[in-house]
């Protein structure tokens, strides 16, 4: 398997470029691939000079999801001998679940630049993201309900209907069919479709846009945004925003930006 099938790039300030890199396979995730990008996932999460990841693919694909050529692997990586049985089918589905899992739960803001067929495992990929951008080649797929499986996977049922609504969720879903990036843009699943050649560019001027607010701010924005998707009520969602906003009130950041601002200046955020 190739090591540079996952490339990080932190050239950079403070933004990390996370690229699936087999573009022969349109960037398909086998289940090695999974653990390397679940892998990069991790450590870049935990880096505190990185604050945006920008997860996009090599050449003229996002992602084509499973790699359905790839061998089954058990929990070292070693593949499986013929016949697989559930419990390896349904360890290999933890496992690419687990990427979206960590697309959630990073601290970092991610930003999805679909640079074409994002299939399957790969549509949920850009689903987990924060923010979406696409290429006008790009386009969505939930294929598998066409071959006999389930539209649902790694977090699409849960996550598309709540960014563009149950009703339009329910007819892509169910009849499997693809959606382009001119649609895409118009329903809001990606917040803007770009010339292929612009889409590395735009991604990049909206990780500085994101970079320019402080590291407290987009943090808890993030997690603000993503908890009250839940919320039960209004004043539940009321509280949390609350507590976060209290305590960004105490922060070094909150007053430097204060300063700046009667100052007429550009604020110098530290993260304290």
């Amino acid at each position: 398997m190739d090591q540079n099938e996952i490339l990080i790039d932190k050239s950079r300030p403070g933004v990390a470029v996370l690229t699936l890199n087999r573009p022969e396979r349109l960037n398909a995730l086998s289940q090695q691939t999974v653990r390397r990008l679940s892998n990069a996932l991790d450590e870049l999460s935990r880096d505190e000079k990185v604050r945006a990841i920008l997860l996009t693919g090599a050449g003229r694909g996002f992602c084509a999801g499973w790699d359905l050529s790839s061998p089954l692997t058990d929990s070292s990586g070693e593949p499986i001998e013929a016949p697989a049985s559930v419990t390896d089918y349904y360890r290999g589905q933890q496992l690419f679940a687990g990427m979206v899992r960590r697309l959630r739960a990073s601290p970092k803001v991610i930003i999805a630049a679909i640079n074409g067929a994002a299939v399957g495992a790969g549509f949920a990929l850009t689903l987990a993201a924060d923010i979406r951008l696409a290429s006008r080649s790009a386009a969505f797929h939930v294929g598998a309900v066409r071959i006999g499986l389930t539209a649902g996977e790694c977090g699409i049922s849960y996550h598309l209907p709540r960014l563009i609504g149950a009703s339009r969720a329910f007819e892509i879903m169910l009849s499997g069919r693809p959606v382009q990036a001119s649609e895409a843009e118009r329903i809001g699943l990606v917040t803007a479709a770009v010339d292929d050649d612009q889409l590395l560019e735009q991604a990049l001027e909206t990780a500085a846009l994101v970079l320019r607010n402080s590291p407290y701010s987009t943090h808890h924005t993030k997690q603000l945004m993503w908890a009250n998707l839940e919320a039960g009520s209004l004043d539940a969602a009321l509280e949390v925003e609350n507590h976060a906003q209290v305590l960004a009130l105490m922060t070094e950041d909150f007053h430097e930006a204060s300063r700046a601002f009667a100052e007429k200046r550009t604020p110098a955020f530290t993260g304290r």
